[in-house]
């Protein structure tokens, strides 16, 4: 990118948008190790919570055949990638900052509904990857981008 679709931005909303990025990375090391497992077939190591194993293996852990976790790991690298740039001052990139998470924010609170009234079990995977959008979302609402 040219030089011009850069900007000078305080200090603040550099730091926030570190953060944001370093939560990503928290939030893809979870979903790549559940991606990992669904196409391995290997069995998720849950301290022997039968709801994780019911959540993880319903019809609603994956789209197509293809395992969720996979789109959430690519979400949250493209979170980390556009956070990353944001950081250094790529004004244009914020939108896509935007975007996916609240986008991400969306299908989270769906797939909360999923657990607790269709399928009533709970992963605590799941549970930690809806805690980190959720904090990636108040941080961008605390970092005021536009």
């Amino acid at each position: 990118m040219p030089a011009a679709d850069t900007i000078a931005m305080p200090r603040s909303q550099i730091v926030i948008y570190s953060i944001v990025a370093l939560v990503s990375l928290a939030g893809l090391a979870d979903a790549t190790y559940l991606t990992v497992q669904a196409l391995t077939g290997e069995t998720v190591v849950c301290g022997g919570s039968s709801d994780c194993f019911k959540v993880l293996g319903s019809p609603y852990a994956r789209i197509g055949g293809v395992p969720l976790a996979l789109l959430g790991a690519v979400a949250y690298f493209s979170v980390f990638s556009f956070a990353v740039l944001a950081a250094f001052g790529y004004a244009r990139v914020r939108r896509f900052l935007l975007f996916t998470v609240w986008s991400m924010f969306a299908v989270t609170l769906w797939l909360l509904y999923t657990q607790a009234f269709i399928l009533h079990a709970f992963c605590r995977y799941c549970l930690f990857s809806a805690a980190m959008v959720f904090l990636l979302a108040g941080l961008l609402v605390a970092s005021r981008a536009p």
